[in-house]
């Protein structure tokens, strides 16, 4: 297995990941009828993506492929937990790790650990986090791809950090020192009332088309400089469960919040499934 792992990585290291991506998002941005039907006929097929849950069952309503795959779904699918005191899981996907940020540390694979001041682009701003505590959650190709905020709270800025777009399934996680810090992201800090600043990261991933927030559009990915965004001065303000963005492919999303401000709940764990609205954490 980790033989297999390794093997992965050397593959995709030898690829144009940045190439192979723009190449697919340019198909996927397509409105050629029978191109963006094949597409998304295969990929149902592919990843058994479950078309009863869509707000719309019929691809001849998705103008392209990245329509469908940020499809938005029927009212009710994903009721949202109201407790006062809840962690609103942001997406649906699979729990990667969760738990603490032990001096600076976040646990991305059994014995692989990373830097919080890499993965923010920012050593400073890692220090409102440390001691605090962290969840990685997995968006295979077959889930709901918007991401919604966990808890009620103020855009104060984003960092767009270029890098790698490296897979970010487990194979990956398990054989690749750094990944969440290697690959292209983006930091949205929020502030909110019951916990502080807390930060809901957009990671992106070999063929990931595209990040989009509510607020800014589209992401431009690619090799380039750091770009930071102060919103502090306006009001973007969300409520626990509101839209914030979306991933034009499977990817990842990490929380990170401050010390003693929040506790998992039992069942996040390694591999737990989990969907976009549940609960997920307690404000502490």
């Amino acid at each position: 297995m980790a033989h297999r792992a390794e093997l992965f990585v050397a593959l995709q290291r030898a690829l144009p990941k940045h190439a192979l991506s723009r190449l697919i998002a340019k198909a996927a941005e397509s409105k050629i009828p029978w191109l963006k039907n094949v597409l998304i006929n295969r990929a149902i097929s592919a990843f058994n993506i479950n078309m009863d849950e869509a707000l719309s069952d019929d691809i001849n309503d998705y103008e392209n492929f990245n329509a469908f795959f940020t499809r938005a779904l029927k009212e009710g699918v994903r009721p949202l937990d109201t407790d006062a005191d809840s962690i609103a899981c942001p997406a649906d996907g699979a729990i990667s790790q969760a738990g603490p940020i032990s001096k600076n540390k976040i646990l991305q694979a059994k014995g692989i650990d990373y830097s919080a001041g890499r993965l923010l682009g920012d050593s400073t701003e890692a220090k409102l986090y440390e001691d605090g505590s962290f969840a990685t959650i997995y968006l295979s190709p077959r889930d709901y791809h918007r991401v919604h905020i966990p808890l009620a709270g103020k855009l104060k800025s984003t960092r767009y950090v270029p890098g790698e777009l490296f897979s970010v399934n487990d194979q990956t996680a398990q054989a690749l020192p750094g990944l969440f810090a290697r690959n292209e992201r983006l930091v949205c800090e929020f502030e909110s009332e019951e916990v502080g600043t807390f930060a809901v990261i957009f990671v992106g991933a070999m063929l990931v088309a595209g990040i989009e927030t509510v607020w800014g559009g589209f992401e431009t990915p690619g090799p380039g400089a750091v770009r930071e965004t102060d919103f502090s001065d306006q009001s973007l303000s969300f409520m626990k469960g509101d839209e914030i963005g979306r991933f034009k492919f499977g990817s990842t999303v990490i929380l990170l919040f401050q010390n003693q401000k929040t506790s998992w709940t039992d069942n996040i764990e390694h591999h737990a499934t989990v969907c976009m609205g549940e609960k997920i954490g307690t404000i502490s």
